[in-house]
């Protein structure tokens, strides 16, 4: 099948390549042009694993291209898939829709007679409705366009293996249209005889199911983490804890690791935009425990800036501390809304001279945090330091050496924020070890 993505970030790029490697031919469309000349060159403008291999597989064999062009993308294909962004408003918790209803605005009336239009953005409830109203107005008259919406439930750093082999498929349609329901089959074809589930539902439990896993999902590592402050002030250890509650089969394991809690660009966004819409409805009572979900995740940050005074005998001024780990989580250079920066930037304010490393996300630290210093690799990090904080789980943070490391700070201490760390192995190598929730 012929199919467009209309928006090549995180989403739109990583759809688009695993689209072409479903076997349709697939036009990506945005209006950035060196993002697009990026990838007609088979290169991600970000760091994402195994999607730069499928961009240059399927870019060199002419199944995948790029284009800056509305026009071009509604003249190619018969389906559409909408990857546009919608951040968060300034100032508000609510969704900023401004873009994904101007590239519907400029798509419409170049449209085909008989189009698809599949939404992947993640909306509040209702959008689609507002949609289906600019289609209204502005597609030609006499065309003949579906709406329908399919939510991403992408992992950054796992994005492909979610794309091609999901979990679950959702697909909002509209009251009776069998018609779009048979061409995202097809579309769908080769995952869903794989064994991915298929749920078909109105197109606002289709908005709705994404930000409620997102909330859910925001609610299970915040409960864990408020553990860890009970842990905190009784002695206990909320490792151990985790591990009692993980083997409940109705708890399980997934998402109750504790640490300093999560960030990026869709969670704390996602989490906040649901909350926002449902007070919108009048919902407020039943979600306002979400708000807590958010203080909790929040309370995490200040609580690792209030350790690492502890353990520099109450004050951070002039004192050297090395963070590894800038990225929001590992397997990824995005830094948005990053826990690991925040911690950074916060010790930084209050008089700490910080140097950063990450494997991957040290450019786009550098210029979201120009004041913090940066190290190439993570001994340079550490040389000369007061206090190492583990804040971003890198495997190869994991499996560094703590005796060579201790070789090169000033004092053997480290708090891991991220429990990945072997607590044994680094008090062996004489180091004076503290994490989040552990005695």
């Amino acid at each position: 099948m012929k199919i467009s993505v209309i928006g090549t970030g995180y989403l739109g790029a990583t759809h688009a390549a695993a689209m072409a490697e479903l076997g349709h031919q697939v036009l990506g469309m945005d209006t950035d042009t060196h993002k697009v000349e990026a990838l007609n060159k088979g290169q991600a403008p970000f760091v994402e694993r195994g999607l730069d291999d499928l961009l240059a597989k399927h870019t060199t064999a002419r199944t995948l291209r790029f284009t800056a062009s509305y026009a071009e993308a509604a003249e190619f294909a018969d389906v559409h898939f909408l990857g546009i962004g919608t951040p968060q408003q300034a100032g508000s918790g609510a969704y900023d829709l401004t873009h994904l209803q101007a590239a519907v605005r400029r798509l419409a009336p170049q449209l085909r007679d008989h189009a698809l239009i599949v939404g992947k953005s993640t909306v509040p409830v209702g959008t689609t409705a507002q949609l289906r109203q600019i289609l209204t107005e502005h597609a030609r008259p006499g065309s003949n366009i579906h709406l329908a919406w399919s939510p991403e439930f992408l992992r950054e750093s796992l994005a492909v293996e979610d794309t091609l082999r999901p979990d679950r498929i959702v697909l909002g349609i509209e009251n009776g249209d069998t018609t779009s329901e048979a061409v995202f089959r097809a579309v769908y074809a080769e995952i869903l005889g794989a064994g991915s589930p298929l749920i078909v539902t109105s197109l606002s439990t289709a908005e709705l199911i994404k930000g409620a896993a997102n909330a859910f999902l925001a609610t299970k590592i915040s409960f864990i983490n408020a553990m860890a402050e009970l842990c905190e002030l009784t002695g206990a250890d909320v490792q151990q804890l985790a591990l009692g509650l993980g083997y409940d089969q109705r708890i399980g394991f997934q998402g109750m690791r504790p640490g300093l809690g999560f960030g990026g660009g869709c969670l704390p966004k996602d989490l906040l935009g649901f909350t926002h819409r449902a007070e919108e409805l009048g919902a407020d009572q039943a979600v306002s425990f979400l708000r807590q979900v958010d203080a909790i995740n929040r309370r995490r940050r200040e609580r690792t800036v209030e350790l690492a005074r502890e353990m520099l005998g109450g004050t951070v001024v002039g004192k050297r501390i090395a963070v590894w780990g800038a990225a929001f989580k590992p397997g990824t250079d995005d830094i948005r809304d990053s826990p690991a920066l925040a911690v950074a930037g916060a010790l930084h304010r209050i008089g700490a001279e910080v140097t950063v490393h990450d494997p991957a996300a040290l450019e786009n630290a550098r210029r979201a945090c120009p004041s913090l210093d940066y190290a190439d690799d993570p001994v340079s990090a550490v040389t000369g330091a007061a206090l190492l904080l583990h804040l971003t789980d890198w495997p190869q943070y994991a499996e560094t050496d703590p005796a060579e490391v201790r070789q090169h700070i000033a004092a053997p201490r480290v708090i891991d924020a991220r429990s990945a760390l072997d607590t044994d192995r680094w008090r062996r190598a004489g180091w004076t070890f503290r994490a989040l929730g552990c005695p």
